[in-house]
């Protein structure tokens, strides 16, 4: 039987002892793993971990949760809030940075830690979207009649429960002016029990179209419990769009790229970004150059069909919108 999402959430990994053991790699590593995760906690569910070459220190997904001794290098340039995300976050659990839509942090927690997580150092506990502060939100949307669309994200929105998220759909549903809802989630890669028929009978119970945009960075996370995730949602016509971040070690190989992108086809989601690195601290080691993001681009381009090429795109803090690179 498979295990329900919220026991698979319990059951995560948070130990680097634990993890290095589970994939028996070499104890060497565990010295600036258990430094680097007193600065951004280890956490990754059991099911993606299965995913993982035993073994192997530089598996590609292995890369984008283990701790590593480079997290502790101040660079120049890289910052704790690298889009100055501060600066557009009018009320508690809100940010208004592009014209048209609004994010909702749904949720300040995630299923897996993500090394290279752009708000690995936010605020969540000055941002808690529930109560008094959810009121304020519906408020602030409602004044503005040029908002269309709502962002759900976080941490990830989907670690909210069902009835939860039914609430909050149906109150934006209530204001006339909203048309979209978009749900940045992860946890349709990293903890695809999380996506049920039920959850999918949520997201269209209103008059909402929902968009799901799901964050995959490499082929081999894409199993079979994925696409039977992803079926779900397909079954009831939401739309399900994927974003990756080009991480040094990870995905910075066209032939990696193209087998994401035709992976991602293969089981139903369109390729809509990939994002060049945010500069936030603790990540410098996996970014890379413009340059090389546009040769990356170009070479895929060169082999695959157009819609599977996803956008080059750079955030900036203060810009009207994502940047194009290519």
């Amino acid at each position: 039987m498979q295990q329900n999402w919220q026991s698979a959430l319990k059951d995560v990994i948070t130990s680097p002892a634990e993890l290095l053991e589970v994939l028996a790699l070499n104890p060497c590593l565990l010295s600036a793993a258990e430094q680097s995760a007193k600065l951004f906690p280890l956490r990754v569910p059991r099911g993606f971990v299965s995913r993982i070459q035993k073994g192997n220190p530089d598996d590609p997904l292995l890369r984008q949760i283990l701790p590593l001794a480079e997290e502790e290098i101040i660079v120049p340039g890289f910052t704790q809030d690298p889009l100055n995300e501060k600066s557009t976050n009018p009320i508690p659990g809100l940010l208004h940075k592009y014209n048209g839509r609004v994010l909702i942090l749904l949720a300040g927690a995630c299923a897996i830690n993500c090394r290279y997580c752009f708000r690995r150092h936010f605020p969540y506990q000055e941002n808690i979207s529930g109560g008094k502060s959810w009121t304020a939100i519906l408020d602030y949307i409602a004044a503005d009649p040029s908002i269309y669309e709502v962002i759900f994200s976080g941490g990830d929105p989907l670690l909210a429960n069902d009835k939860y998220l039914e609430k909050c759909m149906h109150d934006l549903a209530a204001i006339p002016h909203v048309k979209t809802l978009r749900i940045h989630s992860r946890l349709p890669i990293v903890l695809p029990q999380r996506i049920t028929l039920d959850l999918a009978n949520v997201l269209t119970a209103t008059r909402l179209q929902a968009v799901m945009v799901i964050h995959c960075n490499h082929a081999n996370e894409l199993d079979d419990s994925v696409a039977m995730a992803i079926d779900h949602l397909l079954q009831k016509k939401i739309i399900v769009l994927n974003q990756s971040v080009l991480l040094r070690g990870v995905n910075d190989a066209v032939q990696t790229l193209i087998e994401l992108s035709q992976r991602l086809f293969e089981i139903g989601v369109l390729p809509y970004y990939l994002n060049l690195l945010d500069k936030v601290q603790g990540a410098a080691h996996f970014a890379l150059s413009e340059e090389k993001a546009k040769t990356l681009v170009k070479g895929m381009r060169e082999k695959l069909s157009g819609y599977l090429v996803p956008n080059l795109v750079k955030e900036q803090a203060g810009a009207a919108f994502k940047l194009p690179l290519f």
